[in-house]
């Protein structure tokens, strides 16, 4: 019988298979894997909305703290100083006396005036006494040449003709001694005038032995002392010594240069922030004048800004940065200036969407300053773009936003 004989063919067919079925499935398994690739990762990104905030664009400018006003005290007429009534540091107020100089020739003179104003005061009083004297001859005299001559005129052959002549010679004699006085009395007041003038000059030269505080101010330098003589300001002389310096503390000035491209943002009335770095206070101070024009080599613009100083904390000499604000909105569309990708003709932000992927979106700014950039198109708000981990990014890449307060992001002022 062959079915014994056809059952182990059957069986040996199988085992044969069998094996071979599994090596195929084995070799289709290595063969299909290379083919397969995991889902990548998503990379966890910081991002900041886009939303609506105040900006203010600002520059800073430092310069130095000069009194609002300086000089160098000077005396008026040459002299030794006598008194010297401040010092450094001595505060002082407009009129105040802070010296006294010694002027001995000057002293001399007024001694000299006042005794020739007494001198012509006398003389005058004697030309008075003679007017008066003659005045007193005149009125007689005409009283008597009056009659005499009436009653010759009514009264022909009555009164001698000699008679009314003699009073009438004596009446114009009177009368041109009167004019002789007068003339004289005039020149003796006249020279009484001129000595009482020049006594008044010479009084005027003595008080500015006494100088006073032109204004209130603090002395910061003092150049002589008791005893120095002074030269008058006055002098041609180069080698002139003031008496001190006085410096107005009440009220300071800044001189700042304003870069070309900021002075269209500059008024008067302006408010400026000054920091003083060595005494760690803000002082506010106020744009108060500046040129019209822009200087040749820096390019620049002279301004210069008030700074009140009622506490006197203010030195001369201070280094302060002043912060000036050129432009300001209450209600800008804004995103972190991190956000932002500059090249050569645009703008672009990445933009994560809802799908959390990465979108880049090209938009269009308007102010700016060192935190915030304000965004005129592009962006809507509410939009999340991302602020750091931005090396690696790219359109349609799958992110995990991560939202970052934005204060985070805020750079210190300029």
């Amino acid at each position: 019988m062959m079915y014994p004989n056809t059952h182990r063919q059957i069986l040996l067919a199988s085992a044969m298979i069998f094996p071979a079925a599994f090596l195929a499935g084995c070799s289709n398994s290595k063969a299909s894997s290379p083919g397969v690739q995991p889902a990548p990762a998503a990379t966890t990104v910081g991002v900041a909305p886009v939303a609506r905030r105040p900006i203010v664009r600002q520059i800073t400018v430092s310069s130095e703290l000069v009194p609002f006003q300086e000089i160098d005290v000077y005396a008026k007429e040459s002299g030794y100083i006598k008194e010297l009534l401040v010092d450094y540091g001595t505060r002082v107020e407009k009129g105040q006396l802070m010296a006294v100089l010694e002027i001995p020739e000057l002293e001399m003179q007024l001694r000299q005036d006042a005794a020739a104003v007494k001198n012509q005061q006398d003389v005058v009083q004697q030309a008075q006494h003679q007017v008066d004297r003659v005045v007193a001859l005149v009125k007689p005299y005409q009283l008597q040449y009056n009659r005499i001559k009436s009653v010759a005129d009514s009264n022909r052959g009555l009164v001698a003709q000699q008679e009314v002549d003699d009073w009438e010679g004596k009446y114009m004699g009177a009368e041109a001694q009167l004019e002789v006085a007068k003339s004289a009395l005039l020149s003796a007041q006249s020279v009484l005038v001129a000595a009482q003038a020049k006594e008044e000059r010479d009084k005027v030269l003595y008080d500015y032995a006494k100088i006073a505080a032109p204004f209130s101010g603090v002395i910061t330098q003092r150049y002589a002392n008791y005893g120095t003589l002074v030269q008058a300001g006055t002098s041609s002389s180069t080698n002139v010594l003031p008496i001190a310096r006085l410096s107005e503390d009440d009220r300071f000035r800044l001189v700042i240069p304003v870069p070309e491209s900021y002075v269209k943002f500059i008024h008067v009335g302006d408010p400026v922030d000054v920091h003083v770095s060595s005494l760690d206070r803000h002082f506010p101070g106020k744009v108060v004048r500046f040129s019209t024009d822009v200087a040749q080599d820096t390019r620049t613009m002279h301004t210069e800004v008030d700074v009140e100083n009622p506490n006197r904390l203010l030195m001369p000499g201070l280094y302060a940065d002043a912060v000036l604000t050129l432009e300001h909105k209450n209600d800008a569309l804004c995103i972190p200036v991190q956000a932002v990708n500059h090249d050569a003709t645009k703008d672009t932000v990445f933009l994560v969407t809802p799908e959390n992927k990465i979108a880049i979106r090209q938009i269009q700014l308007g102010l700016q300053n060192a935190s915030w950039a304000e965004v005129l198109s592009g962006l809507n708000e509410g939009d999340n773009v991302v602020v750091s981990d931005r090396a690696s990014l790219k359109a349609g890449a799958a992110v995990q936003p991560h939202q970052v307060e934005m204060t985070e992001y805020q750079p210190q002022s300029q």
